[in-house]
This record gives structure tokens, sequence and C-alpha cells, in this order.
């Protein structure tokens, strides 16, 4: 009788031991997953869904999450979209644990100058915010060029169709100063 007590004990011992080594190999193996998670890969998690970005300058955008790209996502508020470079971010809530990697290596390389070429070929009126971390400032314009890292903003009064009479000047910004960029949101 008392070697099977021995022999069961000996048993629990070997599988609890075997339970642990599993378990530290799990965690082990998630702390190397998360390590090459990027925050564009958190952001897929939660297309979809409502999120709200706190920007550096102080400002903050709520909306339902709608496109993460290569340096950039964007949000649909009721009647604007709001694109938001990465580098603009301080912070994020509504961020769940799930993650997802994009599958398309071209998607993965449309970047922030591949929407602002697009915003400037659609010749859209748009409220460029440009900040840091001691505030922002909203310019109304039409983007008349993108460069590498850089846009030419022509800047009219809101509300004004982007005509050469009226437009106040040409804003060159720096993709590093931009915070964020307001735009209608077309019929779908």
């Amino acid at each position: 009788m008392r070697w099977d007590a021995l022999f069961y004990d000996l048993e629990s011992q070997f599988t609890e031991a075997d339970r642990l080594a599993i378990d530290a190999e799990v965690n082990e193996r998630a702390r190397v997953e998360m390590v090459g998670l990027e925050l564009a890969d958190r952001l897929r998690g939660v297309l979809g869904c409502r999120i709200t970005v706190h920007l550096a300058a102080g400002d903050s955008f709520s909306g339902t999450l709608m496109h993460v790209g290569g340096d950039a996502l964007v949000l649909h508020e009721e009647q604007h979209q709001i694109l938001i470079p990465y580098a603009a971010a301080a912070r994020y809530l509504g961020l769940g644990r799930l993650s997802a990697t994009e599958a398309s290596s071209v998607r993965r390389r449309l970047g922030l100058s591949h929407a602002l070429r697009s915003m400037a070929r659609d010749r859209a009126v748009l409220t460029v915010l440009v900040g840091n971390a001691s505030g922002s400032v909203g310019l109304a314009g039409v983007i008349d060029r993108v460069g590498k890292d850089y846009l030419d903003l022509a800047v009219v009064v809101p509300g004004e169709a982007r005509r050469s009479n009226q437009v106040s000047q040409v804003a060159t910004i720096p993709f590093a100063a931009l915070a964020a960029i307001r735009s209608r949101r077309t019929a779908e």
C-alpha cells in the first residue's frame, strides 16, 4: 500500500513539472512573438472598431478605424475622415489584445506620401493640423505638391475653392510636423 502512494506522489510531481515546463515555454514563445509585433499589427487587430487617438500636440480624435497603412491610419468620424501619421500619436485608446499582420506586401509599402499624393490629385479641400508637443495649428487648403518628406499646401479661407486669387499663402510642411489631416467624407 505504501508503494502505491509513493508512485502516485512521484507521478503527480512529474505531471506538475511537465505542466510548469509547458507553461514556461508558452510564456516564452508569447514574449518572443510580442517582440516582433508592430503598432500597425495591433491597429489592424481593431479595424472597423471605434478607437481614440491622442496626439502629442494635445488634440485627440475618436472614430472608426478604417485603414492601417505603412506609417499612418485613417479614422472615420460622422462627416470627416482623419489621416493620422503614427509619429504624431502619443497614445491610443480602444486597442484590444488582438493583432493582425498585413498579408499584402503592396499595402505594407503604401505610406503617407501615397495618401497625400492621392489627396493632391483629387484637389480635396483639407484641414491640415500642424503641431508638436507645444500645440497645433489648423490650416485649410488644398495640397499642391507632395515631395519625399514634405507637402505644399495652398492655404485658402475655409469653405473657399482653390483659385489662384484666393490662395493667401503656400505653406511647405515637413511630414514630421503633420499631426493630422481632416477631409470631408465622400459618399461610399
